[in-house]
């Protein structure tokens, strides 16, 4: 039986994610998730890649104020409406993908750029914005947030596990940053899951998720290392890119919670 362990979402894209119980789905993922995204000076989205400090700054929610501080110097709080309802209207780039945001505010901006050393911004992603998965992938035209691609990525529990017995030191699966965890199954069982459902929502597994250097990031201390891509590298190369989870396309909406069962399906679409 494959059962939801955990739930993610990361309101601020590359910041820290938000563990959680349950989690509305929406037309472009779970709910909160990367509606938010720091950007450079030319509207280029930006990620622990250029900054791993990022991994430090956490975020929250509390009533209707997304909140952010940085690990170890909590009091210092930056406090945001969770849903913005307006803003001036700027084009953002995230990866391929040319797409509508909201600017948010210098105060934002200031904040963000002496935690990081540099200058930043913060824009919002407002329901107007829509930006679609890759058509190659897609089944119906299908949107995501700030994602790097795909609205959802699951990973199964196993295949954490079965890395981490090949690791010296394991690592927690928070470097993965996925939004669905389940227990049961097999190691990387997460690969073949073409269709499944969980309650009234019907998701597709469309494409392995492609690795890079994040997972190489403590999230509790901003070090930088080499496992466990080194490691993953010797096994689970395909195409020459490193794959770990299963990005993943959904229909219908409604509430997933931890304790759902996963049931497997026929066929994707």
């Amino acid at each position: 039986m494959l059962i939801i362990s955990e739930l993610y979402i990361y309101p601020i894209k590359s910041l820290g994610g938000i563990e959680l119980q349950s989690v509305e789905l929406t037309d472009r993922g779970l709910q909160h998730d990367r509606r938010w995204m720091l950007v450079d000076e030319h509207n280029q989205f930006l990620t622990q890649r250029d900054f791993p400090k990022m991994a430090l700054l956490r975020t929250a929610i509390k009533g209707d104020k997304l909140l952010v501080y940085e690990k170890g110097n909590e009091r210092d709080e930056l406090i945001l409406n969770l849903v913005p309802d307006t803003g001036e209207k700027i084009r953002v780039d995230i990866w391929d993908d040319n797409c509508e945001a909201y600017y948010i505010s210098t105060v934002a901006d200031v904040w963000f750029s002496n935690k990081l050393g540099s200058r930043v911004k913060l824009v919002y992603m407002p329901d107007s914005s829509r930006r679609e998965v890759d058509k190659t992938y897609a089944h119906q035209a299908e949107i995501t947030s700030f994602s790097d691609g795909y609205p959802v990525l699951i990973i199964g529990q196993a295949s954490l596990d079965d890395l981490n017995a090949r690791l010296e030191e394991p690592v927690p699966m928070n470097r993965f940053r996925p939004n669905i965890v389940f227990t049961g199954g097999r190691p990387f069982e997460e690969d073949e899951m073409k269709h499944f459902t969980i309650g009234n929502a019907s998701f597709y597994g469309v494409k392995l998720c492609g690795r890079c250097v994040i997972t190489t990031i403590n999230q509790e201390t901003a070090a930088v290392g080499k496992e466990p891509l080194r490691t993953l590298s010797t096994f689970r190369t395909i195409n020459n890119k490193v794959m770990f989870g299963q990005n993943i396309l959904h229909t219908g909406s409604g509430r997933i919670s931890v304790g759902d069962q996963l049931i497997i399906e026929g066929p994707a679409l």
